[in-house]
Parts: structure tokens; C-alpha cells; sequence
């Protein structure tokens, strides 16, 4: 979960320009944007594509509560701009000391979201809990626009509707709320009618997640370059009027960039995508702009993507303490019980290779657009075994 801030708008009654990306005002050399930290890998679902294996009981190896909170005060010792914290799993709702570490960050001066599993855990009275601590935002996934998608994809009956609960009861509570949306093979098909659900939820980012083959979904089929290009143009119509962004496929920015795809003419809709964005526009037929209070003043425009990735900006900690760029790429560049974070962020040889454009491979290497994207290490690894090789599920060519 990142920023929610918006693009630029256009002016008078024409369309607006295609956004410019965002940078950060520091240098994510030194000090991290996002902080992802997993809490446990500990889930009552069993999701098909969980990148952490999850089990149904916690770790005894977790990282305690003093050390987390020890974690929390180092990075909030950055000072400004601290951090954004986001609490994930597994399922943080298995952790007792839950609202315990949420409140020492808020009280430290960090920005805490919460990510949990959908599922009975998650009830009006542990969001309100997570609210009065001092958490600011929650993000819940959503992978089919009903339950026979989204419920074979996460292997448990009922956990569409849990999730679609928990959703208004993060809303009611008073937190920002993010929907997770996965997209692979499996549940591509349903992104019109997900897209659908996330205005009607009052959702304030709907961040759909390019699946990448690692943990369970080493198992399940990515889609192909062509595919993620179809995907991404589909995005980006609906980009004005659902507040958007994308996980592990910052080819993205190039899309929004080049503008409704007039800087690539080798674009055309692929074959698997034949009617999808009819389909899209049979549900909003000459919708204005999105409704519910959170869309306000987004109709028309497109959300500015922000130029950070996979230990750019971006840094996990796993739940014994391992640090990697993210929990989509599983190389570790130390463990926050023999170093502090923010000195490894900094220092790892690892984390400041992924910083260098310059020791890209690839496309992606001599790509026109490798400041703004510089593709996903986390699919380059997941693909080739190179997390500073070309970013295969982008079919670009410079």
C-alpha cells in the first residue's frame, strides 16, 4: 500500500494529459518509502498463489514483540519523511500483540496499514481496534468478482463474502481501505467485474498485482508478455475512473506515459482480451466518473505512478527477521537481529545493486524508459534466476 495521492488534472473540458511519474523528494539510497513487515505466515486460508506458503499456526521463530518495536523505532528514527509501515502475513489478526505494535508505531510517528486475511478474524471490532491504535489504512484482496473465483482461488468456501465484510468494516472503522487484486491465467477474466466491486466498497486504491512465480504460485500459469501488455492498456482505460496502481509490473508507467498507447504502434489487443474492454463499458455505460466520497475529484484523471520497486524504495522483512527487496523476490541481504534496518537498506550490496540502472541487463537495461520503470526484479528472478536481468513479462522493446 503507497501513497494515495493523484495525478495531475487537465484543464477546462479537455482530457487530461498523461501523468508524469512521481519522485520521491529524498533519495531511496538512504532511507526506504515502504516497509512491508510480515508478521507471521501463520492463515486460516490457503490461497493458491501465496507467495509466503502460509500455515495454519504461527512460527515459534517470530520475531517478538521487543523486537519489532525495536524495528519500529529504528525506522522511525529516519525522522522526516519516515517510513510507511504496512503490517502483513500470513494473517497479522493471528498476532495477540497486534494492536499493541500498531499503536507504538502511530505513537512513533509512523504511517500503519494493516493487511489481513479475509476471513472471520477480520471483524468490525478488530478493525475499530486497529483504528482507536492509531492505523491509518487497510488493504484486503479480492480475486474474483464472485465466490467461485475468488473462493477456488483461495481454497476456503466463503472467504468472498468474509472478505467483502471486512471491506465495510475497514470502511466503517474509519481506515483508508486498498483492495489486492492478483491477476494470472486464472483470474484475469474477472478483472471488469472486480473493478465493479471496488468502486461500489468506497475503495481508495485498488492495486492489482501481476502474479509472480514464487511460493505456491510456482504452481499456477503467469501470463505472458503480450497478455500483461493487454492488461496493462485495459488499466489504463479505466484508470480515470477507478483510482489504480500496480504491483510488480512497472511497465505500467510506460503505458501511462506514452498515453492510450499512441508512443508504442506495435501495440494491438491480443487475442485472450478479445471484447474486455467492451465488457468493460457495458458496466459503466457513459459513467462520468466514479462514485462513492473516496473517488472524489479522481474522474478523469489518471494516478501519477510513483518510481519506486523491489529494494528501490521498497524493503520486506520476513517474519524471523530476513530482509529482502520484497516478499516477491526471496534474496536476503541480512536479518534485522544482527543489523538495524535502515543500515542494512542502505549499506546492502544486494538492496544497492537493485538502486543501479546501470547494472540492469537486457532490454531492460538499454530501455528508454529504465529511470521510470526499470522493470520488476521480483519477475526478472522469478523468470530467469537474475533479479538485474531483463523483466520478461514486459513486452516492450526499446
Amino acid at each position: 500500500m503507497d501513497s494515495e495521492a493523484a495525478g495531475s488534472s487537465g484543464e477546462g473540458g479537455t482530457a487530461p494529459p498523461a501523468p508524469s511519474v512521481r519522485r520521491l523528494h529524498f533519495d531511496v539510497g538512504s532511507r526506504p518509502f515502504l516497509v512491508l513487515i510480515e508478521l507471521t505466515r501463520a492463515c486460516d486460508l490457503a490461497c493458491r498463489h501465496c507467495r509466503a506458503e502460509s500455515v495454519p499456526e504461527r512460527d515459534p521463530r517470530e520475531l517478538t514483540t521487543a523486537e519489532l518495536t525495536a524495528l519500529l523505532d529504528d525506522l522511525a528514527s529516519l525522522g522526516a519523511p519516515r517510513p510507511r509501515v504496512v503490517f502483513t502475513g500470513g494473517d497479522p489478526f493471528h498476532r495477540p500483540d497486534l494492536e499493541q505494535l500498531v499503536r507504538h508505531g502511530a505513537s512513533a510517528g509512523l504511517s500503519i496499514a494493516v493487511s489481513p486475511a479475509g476471513t472471520p478474524r477480520a471483524t468490525p471490532e478488530r478493525f475499530g481496534a486497529l483504528r482507536r491504535a492509531g492505523a491509518v489504512a487497510a488493504s484486503l484482496s479480492i480475486d474474483g468478482a464472485g465466490p467461485s473465483t475468488h473462493d477456488g482461488f483461495r481454497r476456503v468456501d466463503g472467504s468472498f463474502d468474509w472478505t467483502l465484510q471486512a471491506c465495510r468494516a475497514a470502511v466503517a472503522a474509519g481506515l483508508r481501505l486498498q483492495v489486492n487484486t492478483t491477476v494470472s491465467r486464472e483470474t484475469v477474466a474477472d478483472l471488469p467485474g472486480i473493478a465493479r466491486l471496488v468502486t461500489d466498497l468506497a475503495v481508495g486504491m485498488w492495486s492489482v498485482f501481476f502474479m509472480v512465480p514464487v511460493g505456491r504460485a510456482q504452481q499456477l500459469q503467469p501470463l505472458g508478455p503480450d497478455e500483461t501488455e493487454d492488461v496493462l492498456h485495459f488499466l489504463h482505460e479505466l484508470a480515470p475512473r477507478v483510482p489504480l496502481k500496480t504491483t510488480e509490473a512497472p511497465a505500467y508507467r510506460r503505458v501511462l506515459l506514452e498515453g492510450e498507447g499512441a508512443g508504442n504502434s506495435a501495440w494491438r489487443p491480443g487475442p485472450l482480451f478479445d471484447g474486455l474492454h467492451e465488457r468493460l463499458m457495458a458496466i459503466w455505460p457513459d459513467m462520468p466518473g466514479a462514485t462513492g466520497a473516496s473517488h472524489r475529484g479522481h474522474a478523469g484523471r489518471r494516478r501519477a505512478p510513483l518510481s519506486v520497486g523491489d529494494g528501490r524504495g521498497v524493503v520486506f522483512v520476513s517474519h524471523v527477521g530476513d530482509v529482502q527487496p520484497s516478499g516477491f523476490l526471496p534474496l536476503v541481504a541480512g536479518n534485522v537481529r544482527d543489523r538495524p534496518l535502515t543500515n542494512l537498506y542502505r549499506d546492502s550490496p544486494l538492496l544497492r545493486s537493485l538502486r543501479d540502472p546501470g547494472r540492469l541487463g537486457g532490454r531492460c537495461g538499454r530501455c528508454d524508459y529504465v529511470d521510470s520503470c526499470g522493470g520488476s526484479r521480483a519477475q526478472a528472478y522469478g523468470r530467469s534466476g537474475d533479479p538485474l536481468g531483463e523483466d520478461a513479462s514486459c513486452a516492450y522493446v526499446p
